[in-house]
């Protein structure tokens, strides 16, 4: 068995039958890389869920929502993109999602969020690079582009603790540091939700 999250979900007004996508990292030598590789267009596979509550909560009342994945950790942020957007329309809100990723070419769905940035003026999109800078004059060399760790982003975020919620999913190296940093600047347990990708066994 292997856990994943859910990159984009049924919407309300979808029909039942509707495509569901998750998001799959390569691990070499891996059990459910070898079975994904060795699927051909159309088999099957059994599935269970979902179970996780890695989610918008219907009661928030916060200013600002502060998402931070990296990897494959990114996923569930893609799904909450039409909540966001309608929660956006409806109330005083702001949005930042930190993405990590060594390098531009590993930044999944960054095409997506940008354009999700730019449609909607309360959301803003820092990718942050571990390794490697967009080229100069490149799509994705833009003035939200960071060099470093995601957590070495926070500082100029200025973390509200009377005003944020925290999402933190992905390494969970990076989800400890995070964890510490935010909680350090003065954000309560309940305004931080995580979720650590481990390998399941």
């Amino acid at each position: 068995k292997r856990s994943y999250s859910i990159a984009i979900g049924r919407q309300p007004d979808d029909a039942p039958d509707a495509q569901v996508d998750i998001a799959v990292s390569y691990v070499a030598g891996g059990a459910a890389t070898a079975l994904f590789e060795g699927l051909a267009i159309g088999a099957t596979v059994d599935a269970s869920g979902p179970f996780g509550r890695f989610c918008l909560y219907p009661n928030d009342a916060n200013r600002r929502y502060v998402l931070i994945g990296t990897g494959t950790g990114i996923t569930p942020y893609r799904a909450m993109l039409p909540q966001l957007a309608a929660l956006m329309a409806s109330r005083v809100l702001e949005v930042v999602l930190l993405q990590g990723a060594r390098t531009p070419d590993e930044l999944l769905y960054g095409d997506e969020f940008r354009a999700f940035a730019e449609a909607h003026p309360g959301f803003r999109y820092l990718p942050c690079f571990s390794r490697t800078l967009p080229p100069a004059g490149s799509p994705q060399a833009h003035p939200d582009v960071r060099h470093g760790y995601v957590q070495n982003a926070l500082a100029e975020l200025a973390p509200d603790p009377a005003g944020d919620i925290a999402y933190l999913c992905g390494n969970p190296h990076m989800v400890d540091a995070c964890f510490e940093a935010l909680a350090a600047s003065g954000l309560k347990p309940p305004q931080l939700r995580r979720e650590k990708y481990v390998s399941s066994r």
